[in-house]
């Protein structure tokens, strides 16, 4: 591939670039589009649309977002989004250092090594193939290989300072997190399963009988998990579809100057009836026990939420066995209320073990099918093979321009286009794996789908042209290296295509909005939809953190190897790095806190890189027949193995569990100024299995309703026709029977 056709695809990069930015400074400034571009204000501040009078700055492209986003400070963002945008964001500012000091370098120092590694007679630049920019141009028993092994060095330790730097500080925001923030009914509660079961008493009697002897003097009470019953599910859909109903309401009687807590329609019902007949009905349930209903449903039941009278005592219940027998009173500590995953807590935990195994041969076979479109990218680099596969486009193929077209941009916009499918299916397997949280799921999610992206985005791509046709490679290891630095460098044109189509591009389609856009568009100009749409959506850590540290692994592997992609890597930084504060600050709101554990997969997958790169480059070393240079850089790698080592025991525990330190001065902080009397009675209400806010009232304080936050946005419109026919019409039936029975005691009257 010539570097011409580098250019080509780097200047269609750029124009759509320039396209959806300008396109996103004009959207956003229409008042029909503040529910796409202002939604986490929207519903936080209750924002209210300006008048849709016409103005001819609306359609002036400005750069005023970037100057906000830029200049907001990171308490300001940790107080708006969370510790885990924080952390986000500090991985941007890793990367924009750590290539700014690899771009200086590697594009002034290693470059033009590279270029003139032989001794050949140059062309113009554009008709330069790429192969000269990088190592493999260099010759073997070359001197100048040193320079690429002190670059190596040079890298490698800052790499490392500014890794350590990063750790020790989201280490020290974590711990002010957890002793700064308001009390967590989480840290109070453990979650209880594979409880034993008893014919000669109820459930509930053997939970609280099992906790009052062994932890009498912590214990407080519990909370079973019930399955929900038809009546209760009728009253969750009731309640859903009234507070839409609710939404509909007060748009109309704001215009309209009337008040929102008006009554509604003939029957005169406030806006918390539902919530009020759904106490009714649990606190007849809970009265009683003798009732086979709730005796079947006990025998049933997959665990329990037990409360304690502090976090220490919490602790320590979740982390001793609570049984001679390690499968039964299996106890973990609880995820905060917002955070459960109600749906996963009825597996019986018995088959945690084996959904895990399933899960993890699914997404490996799913890994290994997915070769197949990867080698089909591969074959549309190779022009003589497309004339081969497509013989009526050979006139086509042999038009210069659309030659660079075809195998310079289409094979990365093709493998971007299949790997929008991998993101819901491992959230699906993460799902099945049956974590009890939230939190946890996206975490799972995430560690998969990095894992496919690392092999299938990197190794497949590199060793497709060898590993799929020669596989007695996996029985010999120790040829691993050689190969690498074998096919790396001839693999540097497509991922520098990569970087620019699967980073620019995404960046910008990510602040247009381009899905939320069009369902606006629809909804409101083709349906003519009046409502105000205030679904506010959490931040897809799953998705962006293995995509952006998917680049990181890039910039480290070919910061020496084919320095040409380090520009391109640093303006992707740069620009997420705004963008993706501007979508914190305004768009997404947190659903729940994991408080930043997913620090260590980032340290730990950068490390990762490093090691990558110093074997890749021990492999080109040993091909250049440069045994100095290789003996530095296995020292190197040692020195990189060890100090990931001394990371993990000097930070990793603080992400994985509290401190007594720290949990017990909280306690005595609580129980000094009288709340944890407070927190004991916030305790009863926290969890509850419905979705918490359904009263109206919820949205006080600033807060926003959680049912207002959604995972898929696509799975709720799809939900939401059926679940409100079902529920008016039930409605319509209990409606017109309560009628009928006032007109009887009327007539009686």
């Amino acid at each position: 591939m010539e570097f011409s056709a580098l250019l080509t695809s780097a200047g269609i990069n750029i124009a759509v670039c320039v396209l959806f930015l300008s396109l996103y400074s004009v959207l956003r400034k229409q008042p029909h589009n503040f529910s796409v571009y202002f939604g986490r204000r929207l519903a936080e501040e209750k924002f209210q649309k300006q008048d849709d009078y016409f103005s001819f700055e609306r359609l002036l492209p400005t750069a005023g977002w970037i100057v906000k986003a830029y200049w907001c400070t990171e308490e300001e963002i940790r107080q708006v989004a969370g510790l885990d945008s924080v952390v986000f964001l500090r991985l941007f500012i890793f990367s924009i250092r750590i290539f700014s000091i690899t771009s200086l370098v590697c594009v002034f120092g290693v470059l033009p090594v590279n270029y003139h590694g032989k001794e050949m007679t140059h062309n113009h630049i554009p008709t330069e193939p790429l192969n000269v920019f990088t190592i493999a141009n260099i010759i073997e028993e070359s001197q100048k290989l040193w320079v690429h092994c002190i670059a190596l060095y040079i890298i490698t330790i800052s790499a490392c300072i500014l890794l350590f730097h990063e750790y020790k500080y989201i280490s020290r925001k974590r711990l002010a997190h957890i002793t700064g923030s308001s009390p967590n009914p989480g840290h109070f509660t453990v979650l209880v399963r594979s409880i034993p079961k008893s014919d000669n008493e109820l459930l509930d009697d053997t939970i609280r009988n099992f906790f009052v002897n062994y932890h009498g003097s912590s214990y407080l009470s519990h909370q079973m998990i019930l399955r929900k019953g038809h009546f209760q599910r009728f009253v969750d859909r009731a309640e859903r579809a009234y507070r839409k109903f609710v939404r509909v309401r007060l748009s109309v009687s704001e215009r309209n100057g009337r008040s929102s807590m008006s009554r509604c329609g003939v029957c005169g019902v406030r806006a918390s009836s539902f919530q009020l007949y759904r106490n009714k009905f649990i606190e007849a349930k809970k009265a009683d026990l003798t009732n086979p209903e709730v005796v079947d449903a006990q025998k049933n039941c997959p665990g329990a939420l037990v409360f304690f009278k502090t976090r220490y005592a919490a602790v320590v219940a979740s982390r001793v066995l609570q049984s001679s027998n390690p499968m039964l009173w299996v106890t973990d500590l609880a995820p905060e209320p917002r955070d459960v995953y109600w749906s996963n807590l009825w597996i019986p935990y018995k088959q945690i073990w084996l959904r895990k195994l399933a899960t993890l041969a699914a997404s490996v076979v799913f890994m290994f099918v997915f070769i197949i479109p990867v080698a089909f990218v591969q074959s549309m680099m190779q022009l003589e093979q497309l004339k081969k596969m497509f013989p009526n486009l050979r006139g086509l193929l042999n038009k210069s321009f659309f030659a660079r077209v075809v195998t310079g941009y289409l094979p990365s916009v093709v493998l971007l286009l299949s790997l929008y499918t991998v993101p819901p299916l491992m959230m699906l397997f993460s799902s099945i794996e049956g974590s009890i949280s939230r939190s946890g799921r996206k975490r799972s999610a995430c560690l998969k789908i990095l894992f496919f992206t690392v092999w299938n985005v990197f190794f497949v791509n590199v060793l497709s042209g060898s590993v799929l046709n020669q596989l007695n490679v996996f029985t010999r290891p120790k040829d691993m290296p050689t190969m690498l630095a074998e096919l790396v460098p001839k693999q540097a044109t497509f991922f520098i295509t990569y970087v620019l189509t699967s980073g620019w591009a995404s960046l910008c389609s990510e602040i247009l909005q381009v899905y939320n856009l069009v369902y606006n568009f629809f909804s409101k100009c083709i349906f003519c939809c009046q409502q105000s749409t205030e679904y506010v959506y959490s931040f897809p850590y799953h998705t962006e953190v293995p995509k952006v540290l998917l680049f990181i692994l890039l910039g480290f592997t070919f910061a020496i190897m084919a320095p040409l992609i380090l520009p391109f890597l640093l303006v992707y930084f740069c620009l997420g790095y705004l963008v993706y504060r501007n979508q914190i600050l305004n768009v997404y709101y947190p659903k729940y806190e994991m408080g930043g554990k997913l620090w260590p997969i980032m340290h730990n997958t950068i490390v990762f890189s490093l090691v990558l790169m110093q074997v890749i480059a021990l492999g080109v070393f040993t091909i250049k027949h440069s045994p100095v240079a290789s003996g530095f850089t296995i020292l190197l790698l040692v020195a990189t193995v060890l100090f990931n080592e001394y990371c993990r025991h000097r930070f990793s525990r603080i992400f994985e569990a509290y401190s007594a330190q720290d949990v017990i001065e909280l306690d005595r902080d609580d129980e000094q100024s009288g709340r944890m009397q407070e927190i004991h009675q916030h305790l009863q209400d926290a969890y509850s299995q419905t979705p918490p806010g359904a009263e109206g009232s919820s949205r006080s304080g600033g807060q926003v309703p959680i049912e207002l936050i959604l995972e898929d946005p696509a799975q709720e419109a799809s939900e939401s026709s059926q679940e409100l026919c079902d529920t008016v019409q039930e409605v319509s039936e209990a409606h017109e029977h309560s009628i009928e029975e006032a007109a009887g005691k009327a007539h009686c009257v």
